[in-house]
């Protein structure tokens, strides 16, 4: 009987919709676009040529991102065979970049933020290709899933388009207003970034109020398939850069970085192309404020941990 009471709830979620308006997404789009444009007054065009000058690190991390943890979260997803909307849920938040925190976070948790910089920039153009290509691959896999794609068509050329304006853009402006002005840049990124993160935060905190019943009724279907999925994200950035034979610092980053999901990307693409479905914006709604509790563990518990580099002779 209880078994059979979880699959009808499960089934109501399929059906669920978070209440989203129009007006409340374009001020969602507008506050992302902010947000990553203060992350890239940080950044210069050098950070792109990191990958060229020393290319193992950030290989490492974007692979990590863009293929590792796809991957094992549709492990993940076979293992505990989600519903079809959980599942979208959780390879959306696998095929999102890196959160725009993760650097703060690296940088508390002594990894190398100039990695963390440069992995923010290479993995957010990356994002507007392999975001959308990650999610129709490894959604398609899965048969649950794949009927719901079908059922909702997405446009792969929009969805670029979309991750393009909220991403690649603000980067592109960011980037050129710290090589051109670089004085203006820095003195900008510090209130711009603090002040669209609080926007933000604020944001998803209406929208979690306004939708309180929604989610009381289904966190506990997802509160465990966050903690585990964000859990085997650490791991896998953690033991992806320990075999790749990469500094401390190094494996701090890349751990923080794959473990961190740009999850309000996740959230407007959820409401642009999902109609607000409701196991993904759930599942992805609770990583966002689950991954910065997470992050911020994992940075203090390394932030009293000195590194300690290997001396090369």
């Amino acid at each position: 009987m209880i078994i059979k009471n979880e699959q009808v709830i499960v089934s109501a979620l399929d059906e669920a919709r978070i209440d989203f308006s129009t007006e409340t997404l374009w001020i969602l789009n507008i506050i992302l676009a902010l947000i990553m444009f203060g992350v890239a007054l940080h950044i210069r065009v050098d950070d792109f040529r990191a990958l060229i000058r020393n290319p193992r690190p950030v290989l490492v991390g974007v692979l990590c991102q863009f293929l590792a943890l796809p991957l094992v979260t549709f492990l993940l997803i076979l293992f505990f065979r989600p519903g079809p909307s959980l599942a979208l849920g959780m390879i959306l938040v696998a095929a999102c970049p890196g959160g725009n925190i993760s650097n703060f976070i690296t940088s508390f948790a002594g990894g190398n933020r100039a990695l963390s910089v440069a992995l923010t920039a290479n993995a957010t153009l990356f994002a507007i290709v392999f975001t959308p290509l990650n999610l129709s691959f490894w959604g398609s896999l899965y048969p649950p899933a794949n009927d719901l794609l079908r059922e909702i068509s997405i446009d792969p050329a929009e969805m670029v388009e979309i991750v393009a304006l909220i991403l690649g853009v603000p980067l592109l402006a960011g980037v050129w207003m710290n090589e051109c002005y670089p004085s203006l840049a820095g003195r900008m990124a510090n209130y711009l970034k603090q002040i669209s993160l609080a926007f933000f935060i604020g944001l998803i905190l209406v929208v979690i109020y306004n939708n309180r019943i929604q989610i009381r009724d289904y966190l506990h279907l997802v509160f465990w398939l966050v903690l585990i999925q964000n859990a085997v994200a650490f791991i896998t950035g953690y033991l992806a850069s320990r075999l790749a034979g990469l500094s401390q610092g190094d494996i701090r980053c890349i751990t923080i970085e794959t473990g961190i999901q740009n999850s309000g990307l996740g959230l407007v693409l959820i409401f642009t192309f999902f109609d607000g479905l409701g196991g993904m914006a759930v599942i992805t709604a609770f990583w966002g404020v689950w991954h910065l509790i997470s992050g911020l563990l994992l940075g203090s518990f390394w932030a009293f941990r000195p590194v300690r580099e290997e001396v090369r002779g």
